[in-house]
């Protein structure tokens, strides 16, 4: 087992050079998923004005640390999922080439989503990157393992249905146990509990898209020393804080945009409506990742926010903002998917 402390990870790349490629592009990918997957977790908190911009970015970076951190400890199956998805099987420095193809085909990915200000789910474009990759690799789908893709097609259907349930079903309960309550005091009540509502869908945000980052990291670190499993390999804490520090750097670069376009664009939230989708979006990420199910926060705080709309009329919902996102999300599968793959036979090419 090696050790992945941070001394000897340091060696590791001065002894290797190689490693620091995947190493970086590791990072860009997380710094770009704070740029724009992060900012959904606090979209509707900094959209009700319940809590300011950059305020939010904090507390999201304390949260989302946070979340890595515990989630980690009770059920860590999301990483392994992730690692677990493509097969690199083989050579180790070829493997290690397509690895960092993967990781800059979802750079490449996020960036023109963020440029459209469409929050694109970097979960999904992580899982397209690495199969496409994956597949140039081993010149057919035996880059795949369908075990494993099996549950993240389950974790799109769920991660949908979920929060749009929640978010509908929470913002009724609300709205029952609230209805005789004086609208101003309860205005001011919202206002302050939203910002609870953002710190757990960081929490959650972490616990998710934390996990799959860090086994991606973990990883390349396995792959530049010649070996392509990580079983039992247990993540450290320098690890988790890099990882949560550089989401939070890429939040507070570019997040306003997503933060835009779903706590503001695609319905008007009043403060209890906004604390309804985070609350069941948060709820619905906790019994997904529980359950070891690796999905996109991105989809399911879109579609919680769709529920708590639906309580509305029909009317209120920007069905413009709503189409624009989900040609995002069907497209990401195999955009990303032909990038990582083109861009692996050329890395392959060039190095290989």
């Amino acid at each position: 087992m090696f050790d992945l402390s941070y001394s000897a990870v340091l060696r590791y790349i001065i002894s290797n050079p190689t490693l620091l490629v995947p190493f970086i592009l590791t990072l860009g990918v997380i710094f770009v998923n704070g740029w724009t997957d992060a900012p959904n977790s606090i979209a509707t908190c900094v959209a009700t004005r319940s809590i300011e911009a950059k305020n939010a970015v904090l507390m999201s970076a304390f949260f989302n640390l946070l979340g890595l951190i515990l989630m980690s400890m009770i059920n860590s199956k999301v990483a392994s999922t992730i690692k677990n998805i493509v097969n690199f099987n083989g050579n180790t420095k070829n493997s290690l080439i397509a690895l960092s193809a993967a990781l800059f085909a979802i750079i490449i990915w996020a960036v023109v989503a963020w440029f459209f200000g469409i929050p694109t789910s970097e979960s999904h474009a992580l899982i397209a990157g690495l199969s496409g990759s994956a597949i140039a690799l081993q010149n057919g789908i035996d880059g795949i393992n369908i075990r494993e893709w099996k549950v993240v097609i389950y974790g799109l259907f769920f991660s949908i249905f979920f929060g749009f349930v929640f978010g509908f079903v929470v913002t009724k309960l609300i709205e029952f146990f609230c209805k005789n309550v004086d609208k101003r005091k309860s205005i001011q009540f919202f206002k302050k509990i939203q910002i609870l509502g953002g710190a757990l869908m960081s929490f959650m945000h972490g616990a998710q898209d934390g996990q799959k980052f860090m086994g991606v990291l973990i990883l390349s670190v396995f792959l530049a020393n010649g070996t392509d499993t990580t079983i039992n390999a247990t993540p450290p804490f320098w690890i988790m804080l890099l990882c949560s520090i550089t989401m939070a750097l890429g939040t507070s670069v570019g997040g306003y945009r997503i933060i835009k376009s779903v706590g503001m664009n695609m319905v008007k939230l009043e403060d209890y409506q906004g604390f309804s989708a985070d609350l069941a979006s948060a709820l619905a990420l906790f019994v997904l990742t529980l359950s070891g199910i690796p999905v996109s926060t991105t989809h399911t705080k879109t579609t919680a926010i769709m529920g708590v709309g639906a309580t509305k009329k029909i009317s209120d919902i920007n069905l413009s903002v709503i189409k624009e996102m989900l040609l995002t999300w069907v497209l990401t599968f195999p955009g990303c998917g032909v990038i990582g793959y083109i861009t692996a036979k050329i890395f392959i090419y060039i190095m290989g």
